[in-house]
């Protein structure tokens, strides 16, 4: 299945919805499911059903036919963040493409050297936007804005020490997560937090493709433009830390709830390691791609 949340002009509450044939199909105009099952109202509530309440989920909506729901063409609606508000931080991974690693290094003029471990960091929930929605650059606050693309994992089943072999039974879905950065305020306070969390400096989306549909994770590539100009183009299967093993490192000792949010990283082509490092300008529109998923369009607004 390919979820989105979204909603209507004149009617701003998010709701749920599947792309089908092109078309948004608003769940929540569907009939009583079998049993007197009820649609759910937004994707986290889908994900807290767990694996069996996604399974009727989708053989209902498999068994709808277009006359028993609305469903509204693409452009007809505003398209949200999957999940609008997480409850709590997003979890990002840094460091995991080795190409990016060189690139980095090099920008410093450093030798390379591999992580032992997954680098985790976590983005603010306030951070979130939706796919085609503006970042808002707050000149005040830093003046070196950045991009990077990222595979990003939605949990679906709770747990805490999750063995590898058994990491990726745990995920709901997939989506594309743009790791927006504030690179000055990451020098300047020596950690990633304060840079990644700014408000609107994670974009989120288009779709949620579920894991069953999606295929495997580690063979999709990874790509974002600015401006219509290439930047990233790398693919998942050159994650140092592939995303079975990014769930067991994380895991160990720590609860991973249905609804968290997964991003795992970037590969090269960011902007402060380019020679001379570029950032993005007001106007500047990022187009954040992942093979399968679909493309996200965010436009840098300036304000102070």
């Amino acid at each position: 299945m390919r979820y989105l949340t979204f909603s209507q002009p004149g009617d701003a509450a998010p709701r749920l919805g599947v792309l089908r044939d092109g078309r948004v199909l608003d769940i929540s105009t569907l009939p009583t499911g079998p049993n007197g099952q009820v649609p759910p109202t937004s994707l986290l509530e889908l994900v807290h059903q767990g694996p069996a309440g996604w399974r009727r989920a989708s053989q209902w909506l498999d068994a709808a036919t277009s006359s028993q729901a609305k469903s509204y063409r693409t452009d007809e609606v505003r398209w949200h963040a999957p999940i609008p508000r997480p409850a709590k931080n997003v979890f990002c991974v840094g460091r995991n493409f080795l190409t990016h690693i060189e690139e980095g290094a090099r920008a410093r003029g450093e030798a390379v050297k591999l992580p032992a471990a997954p680098v985790f960091f976590t983005k603010a929930p306030t951070s979130v936007i939706g796919p085609n929605d503006d970042v808002p650059w707050d000149r005040s606050a830093t003046q070196q804005v950045d991009w990077e693309a990222e595979l990003g994992v939605i949990i679906g089943v709770t747990g805490r020490n999750i063995p590898r072999a058994t990491a990726l039974d745990h995920v709901f879905g997939y989506t594309v997560i743009n790791d927006v950065s504030a690179r000055d305020l990451q020098k300047n306070h020596f950690q990633f937090f304060k840079g990644k969390s700014l408000d609107g400096f994670c974009p989120i989306g288009p779709l949620v493709v579920t894991a069953d549909e999606f295929g495997d994770p580690h063979a999709k590539r990874v790509m974002l433009r600015v401006n219509g100009v290439d930047k990233q183009d790398g693919n998942t299967r050159d994650m140092i830390f592939p995303l079975d093993a990014l769930i067991a490192s994380l895991s160990h000792g720590l609860t991973l709830e249905a609804g968290d949010i997964i991003a795992c990283g970037t590969p090269d082509g960011v902007g402060f390691a380019r020679t001379p490092p570029e950032f993005l300008q007001d106007g500047d529109v990022m187009e954040t791609e992942i093979a399968g998923i679909g493309t996200m369009r965010n436009r840098i607004v300036a304000h102070s």
